[in-house]
């Protein structure tokens, strides 16, 4: 997930919530956005 921007990480968060993707997913995103102290 490094290669991600922090805007693109935050982009993918907000499209996987909306789609409903799997919670496993939505919870790593949310765990790599924790570890770099950005807000969702």
């Amino acid at each position: 997930m490094k290669l991600l921007s922090d805007k693109a990480l935050i982009d993918a968060y907000t499209k996987a919530k909306q789609l409903k993707l799997s919670n496993e997913f939505i919870i790593l995103i949310e765990q790599e956005i924790k570890k770099r102290k950005l807000v969702h």
